[in-house]
C-alpha cells in the first residue's frame, strides 16, 4: 500500500489525520511536549516542517492510534492481523506453531511478497555524505526528555548480519548521538543485535551496521516484532508477507548490507568489539522512568545517504499511552494464533498499556481441568519475549481483558495465597525494580473458576466503602475489590506498616487486592497500576495480608530504599521541564495545532 514514508504521510493528510506545523520548533524537548499531548489526547500525526537549526522536517505520531497503526499495516483493524497468521498456519496444520509455519515459507516461492527484491540504487541514495561531510547534527534528532544523556534516534531500523551464518536481522535499538559521526548502540542482553556483536567479538572482527530511517511503515513495525529465530526468515520477510509486496533492498554505499531503497535516510558504518564500551544514557524510556547509564558499543558512521527531500521519522516513549502501545497491540494480535496453537486453551490475551508490555498480561482460557491456569501461565513464560512477563492474570473464556474490569473479574475467583503463585525468571533489563538486572520475581494470579480439586469456589462479594480510615500522609481510593493507596514514604518498611493498619479496619471487607505506591501518583486505576507494576519485584514486594473478612494480596509499589536491602540505583520518573511546558502552551495556537489538551490527559490508559 505504501512504498515509503512520504506516501503514508500523504494518506494521513488526505484522511485529515495529519497537522503540518509551519512555525519553527526546537527538536530539544519542544517536539516531545507537543507530540506527547497529541498522542495522549488521541490527536493527529504531526509534520514539523521547520525545525530550529536543522536541515530536515520531522514526522511523528504515525502509529499514534490503533486506527493509524492498522492503516500503516494495510488492514481495517488490528484484529485482522490474527486472521492473516491463521491463514498462514493453515499451510502447516501440524504442530510447531508460528515457527514451523514460517519455516515452510522459503519453500513456497509463490508466496506473494515474502522474498525481498534486490534493486540497484534507490531514492535513499540520491544524496551521499562521506568523510567530513557526515554530520548527525544536521538531522533533527530529538532530545526527548530533560534528563536524557543527549539526542536519541528513536525509530532506527538497525540491520546487521550474523558473522558466522550470514543471517540478517532488522531490529529497533535506540541510538544516543555521541558526536557528529558516532552513536551508542543499545544492544540489550537478550537482543539479536547483541548476539551478532558477541559473535563478532569472539571472531575478532568488526561488525558492519546499517541503520534505515523511514521507508514503508510496515518495516518499522517489523523491526519491533518478535520474529521466531528461523534460518532464512527475517523481518524483511515478515514485512513483505504482511504487505503482500516484496521489500525493495539495495546494497549500502560503504557496507555490504542490504538497505531499504525507499527509506528516508540510511546511516552506514561499523561497531568494533575491540573498542572500549561507551556510557549510554540516561534515557526516558517506555517504562515511564529513566533507564540509567550503562556501557554499550559505539557505532562509527562511514556514510549517510538520504533522499533529496528527506523527512526524519521519530517517536517518543515515556509514561503510557504512547505510540509503542499500538505497535505492541499489533504484535499481540499478530501472534495470537501462534500462542493458541501451542496452548490451544487460550481464547485471547491482552497486554494493557499500563503494564508497558511485559509487566502485565491478561489471558483468558477454556478451562477443563485443575491447574490449567498455571500450565498456561508457565507456558507463556516460555514463549519468546513473553519470558519477560512479570504478572500474568488468567481468566475464564469470555471474561473482560481490558481495564479494571479484568482484574476485578479475576479477583472474584482468586483467593490470595491459595490462587496466587510467585516464582522467578528472566526480566526485561529495563526493569528497575527487579532483584538484579534482567532477573527477578514473577506473579501468577489464577482468576478462573475453581474446581473441587483446587479447593472449589469461595463466596466473595467485591466492595468499595464510601468512608476510608484516615492516616497521616496517606491518600486512598477504593473500587470494588481493589484498594489503592499512595503514601509519603519517609522510612524503610513503611508500606508494610500502612498495609497492616489498613487491613485491620472494617473497610478491608470485600477487598482482595491492596495496591500501595508513592504520593506523586494520582489515584487513577491505570496510573496506580502503571506505578505499582514498574516498582515491584513480586518475590520481594507481594505478600498476603489478613483482612477482616479474608486474605488480601498486597503489592508494595513504593520506591525501594537501601535500608530495605535494595542495592540498585532507583531512577526518576519522566517529567517534562516546567519551562518547556509553559513555552509550548504559550505558542500552541500560533503553531496551528488542535485545541490544547490538558496535562490531565496524561493518565495511563488500560
Amino acid at each position: 500500500m505504501f512504498r515509503n514514508l512520504q506516501a503514508f504521510i500523504q494518506a494521513l493528510e488526505g484522511r485529515g489525520e495529519l497537522v503540518r506545523v509551519r512555525e519553527p520548533v526546537s527538536c530539544e524537548l519542544e517536539i516531545t511536549e507537543i507530540a506527547d499531548r497529541m498522542v495522549k489526547a488521541g490527536g493527529p500525526a504531526l509534520l514539523f516542517e521547520k525545525v530550529q537549526n536543522r536541515d530536515f522536517p520531522v514526522f511523528i505520531g504515525g502509529f499514534g492510534s490503533a486506527e493509524r497503526t492498522a492503516l500503516a499495516m494495510g488492514v481495517k483493524s488490528l484484529d485482522d492481523l490474527a486472521q492473516r497468521v491463521a491463514n498462514l498456519m493453515k499451510l502447516n496444520p501440524g504442530k510447531g506453531g508460528l515457527k514451523a509455519a514460517f519455516a515452510m515459507l522459503p519453500k513456497l516461492r509463490e508466496l506473494k511478497g515474502f522474498f525481498p527484491k534486490r534493486v540497484r540504487g534507490g531514492p535513499v541514495q540520491e544524496v551521499v555524505w562521506k568523510g567530513e561531510a557526515i554530520d548527525l547534527f544536521k538531522i533533527p534528532i530529538l532530545k526527548c526528555w530533560p534528563l536524557d544523556g543527549g539526542p536519541y534516534i528513536t525509530l532506527p531500523l538497525v540491520i546487521t548480519k550474523d558473522p558466522e551464518t550470514g543471517e540478517l536481522n532488522l531490529g529497533m535499538y535506540r541510538m544516543q548521538v555521541l558526536d557528529k559521526r558516532s552513536t551508542a548502540m543499545h544492544w540489550q542482553l537478550h537482543k539479536v543485535g547483541r548476539r551478532h556483536y558477541d559473535k563478532a567479538k569472539k571472531l575478532g572482527k568488526r561488525l558492519e551496521v546499517a541503520v534505515a530511517l523511514g521507508g514503508d511503515p510496515i518495516l518499522t513495525y517489523a523491526a519491533t516484532a518478535p520474529v521466531p529465530p528461523i534460518p532464512g526468515v527475517n523481518e524483511f520477510n515478515l514485512a513483505g508477507f504482511l504487505r503482500g509486496r516484496p521489500v525493495e533492498l539495495t546494497r549500502g554505499i560503504t557496507v555490504d548490507l542490504p538497505v531499504p531503497a525507499e527509506a528516508e535516510f540510511v546511516l552506514e558504518g561499523y561497531v568494533d568489539p575491540a573498542e572500549d564500551l561507551v556510557v549510554e544514557g540516561p534515557f526516558g524510556d517506555h517504562t515511564g522512568f529513566y533507564t540509567l547509564e550503562e556501557p554499550y558499543p559505539r557505532f562509527h558512521l562511514t556514510a549517510i545517504t538520504h533522499r533529496k527531500n528527506a523527512i526524519y521519522p521519530a517517536t517518543i516513549v515515556g509514561r503510557p499511552p504512547m505510540e509503542d502501545a499500538y505497535l505492541i497491540e499489533a504484535s499481540e494480535r499478530l501472534f495470537l494464533p501462534a500462542a493458541q496453537l501451542i496452548l490451544p486453551e487460550i481464547q485471547d490475551y491482552h497486554m494493557p498499556p499500563a503494564g508497558v508490555a511485559h509487566n502485565w498480561v491478561n489471558v483468558s482460557i477454556e478451562k477443563s481441568y485443575p491447574g490449567q491456569a498455571y500450565k498456561v501461565a508457565n507456558g507463556l513464560f516460555g514463549l519468546g519475549q513473553m519470558m519477560f512477563a512479570k504478572v500474568i492474570v488468567v481468566l475464564d473464556a469470555g471474561a473482560p481483558l481490558k481495564g479494571p474490569q479484568a482484574l476485578q473479574a479475576a479477583l472474584c475467583h482468586a483467593v490470595p495465597g491459595r490462587d496466587t503463585l510467585v516464582s522467578r525468571g528472566p526480566i526485561d533489563v529495563l526493569d528497575h525494580s527487579s532483584r538484579a538486572m534482567g532477573y527477578g520475581g514473577k506473579l501468577i494470579i489464577d482468576g478462573t473458576r475453581k474446581l473441587a480439586e483446587e479447593g472449589g469456589p469461595v463466596a466473595f462479594t467485591p466492595k468499595a466503602h464510601p468512608h476510608l480510615p484516615s492516616l497521616p500522609g496517606v491518600a486512598q481510593r477504593q473500587i470494588p475489590g481493589i484498594w489503592m493507596v499512595t503514601l509519603e514514604k519517609t522510612r524503610p518498611h513503611q508500606a508494610r506498616e500502612v498495609a497492616d493498619r489498613l487491613l485491620a479496619t472494617p473497610q478491608s471487607e470485600g477487598i482482595r487486592l491492596l495496591l500501595l505506591t508513592d504520593s506523586d501518583i494520582h489515584l487513577d486505576f491505570n496510573e496506580v497500576m502503571w506505578a505499582v507494576l514498574n516498582n515491584i519485584d513480586p518475590e520481594r514486594d507481594a505478600w498476603v495480608g489478613p483482612g477482616v473478612a479474608g486474605p488480601v494480596l498486597v503489592l508494595d509499589g513504593t520506591r525501594k530504599l537501601a535500608e530495605e536491602g535494595f542495592t540498585r540505583r532507583w531512577p526518576p520518573k519522566i517529567v517534562m521541564a516546567s519551562e518547556v511546558v509553559q513555552r509550548v502552551e504559550e505558542r500552541w495556537s500560533r503553531l496551528g495545532l488542535p485545541p490544547l489538551p490538558s496535562k490531565d490527559t496524561e493518565a495511563v490508559s488500560g
